[in-house]
């Protein structure tokens, strides 16, 4: 009896640490949770396949997102916000959800989908995004939390890896936020869109 709950414990162990394939890595989101998503999201790291986009990327001090409370259950709106350079640059977008993926208002394009994908951190979000038909990626990590612990990053660099993508750049979680914009606020200004909305 005592042989066969250490054989079955063993068993449930090793299918616990048996490592994901990529297919079940990048996997899109299953259900997007709506009230999950509002609020503010700090950027923890990110790769983008077109090394200029890399690394402009690269010199932002710290960057986060800001989704706000939404009265459909297909149309929700964000406030990004970077800091480069000690100034806070803001731009809103509007975006049409379809499950878990997502397209930019008023920017519906063949070459562009995007989606939120899976990941086991429990307060962390990933925005996967595809420009040019697949040949240009961004893939973001977001997270309530400033710094994450060794596993989850370990499985955001696996991840990477799989969509074949450069290494990750990481945050440096000392740079303070952009605050919350205001309209008085002279940085507050919008950002040109070339980098694919990211």
């Amino acid at each position: 009896m005592i042989f066969a709950a250490l054989s079955l414990l063993c068993l449930v162990a090793g299918s616990h640490s048996a490592p994901l394939t990529c297919e079940e890595l990048v996997r899109p989101l299953d259900r997007l949770n709506l009230h999950h998503l509002k609020g503010k999201w700090a950027l923890v790291a990110g790769s983008l396949s077109h090394p200029p986009f890399l690394e402009r990327f690269k010199q932002r001090d710290s960057a986060s997102v800001n989704f706000y409370s939404n009265t459909s259950e297909t149309h929700i709106s964000y406030t990004r916000s970077i800091s480069l350079h000690n100034e806070c640059q803001y731009h809103t977008y509007n975006i049409t959800l379809n499950g878990s993926s997502y397209t930019f208002d008023g920017t519906e394009n063949d070459n562009f989908s995007a989606n939120f994908a899976h990941t086991s951190c429990h307060d962390c979000m990933l925005m996967h995004m595809r420009m040019e038909s697949g040949e240009r990626q961004h893939f973001y990590l977001f997270s309530r939390r400033r710094q994450l612990e060794q596993k989850e990053m370990e499985e955001f660099r696996a991840q990477v890896e799989c969509l074949n993508m450069p290494p990750p750049a990481v945050m440096d979680p000392t740079k303070a936020l952009c605050p919350e914009e205001t309209a008085s606020d002279p940085a507050a200004q919008p950002e040109e869109k070339t980098e694919g909305q990211k």
